[in-house]
């Protein structure tokens, strides 16, 4: 419709004005909700062809178009907007054609498709995935989803920082006071254990600093010299020189770790198509970085530690290397972002980490400019808010975050519950029911996140999300099975849809305005992937699923005995169906045929 409107606009500013205009001066846009219409074309550009006000010249274009084009039934002016409204009839035509379309997601395919490096989850070593891995996780996910649905090869990857000081923290705290404990004899899954340890690091270290302090010391003294963190380094450099006991023990607590987060990961519903290891690629980042050194590109402090000067960059002087040949955290981001170029050719890389990581994306993408990497230009930090809960923001240190495994745990537990209530399976084995639960639960938990514009920081309230009302997952989800359970009465009542005869309804305006809300979708998928946003998605399926609510509750479906009718609010819920299925997947949830 918009490519017709711009060569009708194209037609009436010819015949009005005798003036040829390029389409980038036509510029027409959906209608404001809180005015009415279906389209508005922005008139100011076009008034240097009227040479009359905008509301005169809005209105002289809005006289021609319908008088001269049937498909265009009225119009109104506000200042020099000209909301222009399309007939019940082209619109009945487009959902005939949408009915048989099998691709959804044909009209947002890009022409020029890229191949794009999704990286997501990026966990630590030494502590399970909590709820802000959980919002990474599946706006990485569901960033990859959109992203292929318009056609772009997508690749997910993850990296896993397995290596560093924060590990060594769980090593040497099992080492000391774990009296040999496994996830076998303790009964925890592996990364809680490895992560209890960590806790129990910081916590005799916190001890051992107020202690330091006490005896005159101040807290930046204390915490490098606290024995300790002492031990910690050590056990780091030793690490770093291939030292077979500190390695042997380094390899069986990550694959504790490891295990644990591949039954997090299955829950979640999310995986990757490469997984990469910091402790692999800060080796090749160290070699890169060394061999720039001896090209005069970086430069060498007193303490014998490399830093890079990015005050050209309107940046800041950066250390890769620390005085004890030991590399830091930028130093694998290098070697990743390398391996990555050399192994995938990528057009773009986004790395979906949080918002504190900023300032160190900007000096990554400079700081591999300047050793001479020109497709640093594709590196893009996708940026999202922190999470927080009802009572404040979680710590990692101190063991008070919300450990993603007992909030899926609960989440299907307040699913269960509430389905019970509701009692509608009591037909279904158990196993069916424990499916439904777990999609429910999750469901509730995903959607809750993705409907929040990623750059903002959240809250979860776990309460809120599985409200069966209201703009959450639930609320989608039992609309889609509501949906469902229309075609198994229909297929009961022996009822056969039939969509030849879908131009032969006259539907009122509840239905039309359901048409005009699914042809958006392709359109928000499309924006969806340019702004990285699955928020637009998650908020569109809400809007679609309270607009068929509001049909299915004025409407009579299957009891119309018009049959042209009843057949196109059939084919009307069919592809409202559809569209609910395909939008909620491209967020990573899963919709129950029944509830």
């Amino acid at each position: 419709m918009e490519i017709f409107l711009k060569d009708k606009i194209k037609k009436a500013i010819k015949f009005l004005y005798n003036s040829d205009v390029t389409d980038d001066l036509i510029q027409i846009q959906e209608t404001r909700k809180d005015f009415i219409g279906d389209f508005t074309l922005v008139v100011f550009p076009l008034i240097r062809y009227s040479k009359n006000t905008p509301e005169q010249t809005a209105e002289a274009i809005g006289n021609f178009l319908v008088s001269n084009f049937s498909d265009i039934e009225c119009f109104n002016v506000i200042k020099g907007f000209l909301n222009l409204e399309i007939s019940d009839a082209w619109w009945l035509d487009y959902f005939s054609r949408l009915v048989r379309e099998e691709d959804l997601f044909r009209e947002c395919r890009v022409k020029n498709p890229k191949v794009i490096l999704v990286e997501y989850s990026s966990p630590n070593t030494n502590k399970p995935l909590h709820l802000g891995h959980i919002r990474n996780n599946l706006l990485g996910f569901s960033l990859y989803r959109i992203l292929s649905a318009c056609g772009h090869k997508v690749i997910k990857t993850n990296i896993v920082n397995d290596r560093g000081i924060h590990i060594c923290k769980s090593m040497l705290a099992w080492m000391k006071y774990g009296k040999g404990e496994t996830p076998e004899s303790s009964g925890m899954k592996g990364d809680h254990l490895v992560g209890k340890y960590y806790v129990m690091f910081e916590q005799e270290y916190k001890l051992q600093c107020e202690e330091l302090m006490k005896n005159g010391m101040s807290e930046n003294e204390a915490r490098n010299s606290a024995p300790l963190i002492v031990e910690a380094r050590k056990l780091l450099q030793r690490w770093e020189a291939g030292d077979e006991e500190v390695v042997s023990l380094w390899k069986m607590m990550n694959s504790w770790v490891y295990e644990g987060f591949d039954f997090t990961y299955r829950m979640l519903g999310v995986d990757f198509d490469k997984i990469y290891y910091e402790s692999e690629t800060y080796i090749l980042g160290r070699e890169i970085v060394l061999s720039a050194l001896e090209k005069n590109l970086l430069y060498r402090h007193t303490d014998s530690s490399v830093w890079i000067d990015l005050s050209a960059e309107g940046l800041d002087h950066k250390l890769l290397l620390r005085s004890d040949g030991t590399a830091v955290y930028i130093t694998q981001d290098i070697g990743t972002a390398v391996s990555r170029y050399e192994e995938f050719g990528f057009d773009k890389t986004i790395y979906v980490v949080g918002n504190e990581q900023n300032y160190h994306f900007q000096v990554l993408k400079a700081l591999l400019k300047k050793l001479g990497y020109e497709w640093a230009d594709g590196l893009v930090h996708f940026s999202y808010g922190m999470v927080e809960l009802p009572e404040g923001k979680m710590k990692s240190r101190e063991g008070t975050v919300v450990d993603a495994d007992d909030l899926i745990k609960e989440m299907i537990d307040t699913a269960r519950s509430l389905s019970l209530e509701l009692g509608k399976l009591s037909d279904f084995t158990e196993e069916e029911k424990e499916d439904i639960f777990r999609q429910i639960g999750l469901g509730a938990l995903k959607y809750f996140i993705l409907k929040v514009d990623p750059r903002k920081n959240m809250t979860f309230n776990p309460s809120e999300s599985i409200d069966f009302n209201g703009n959450t997952g639930p609320f989608i989800q039992y609309t889609y099975a509501r949906i469902k359970s229309v075609f198994r009465k229909a297929e009961e009542s022996g009822v056969e849809p039939d969509y030849s005869r879908i131009t032969s309804a006259v539907p009122g305006k509840r239905e039309i305005g359901l048409v005009k809300l699914l042809r958006k979708f392709s359109g928000i998928v499309a924006e969806a992937a340019e702004l990285y946003s699955p928020a637009l998605i998650a908020n569109y399926c809400y809007d679609l699923a309270k607009e068929y609510n509001q049909f299915y509750h004025d409407c009579s479906i299957l009891g119309e005995e018009n049959k042209d009718l009843s057949n196109f609010r059939l084919a009307l819920s069919e592809i409202t169906g559809r569209i609910l299925y395909a939008g909620m997947g491209l967020l990573g949830i899963e919709m129950p045929k029944r509830m």
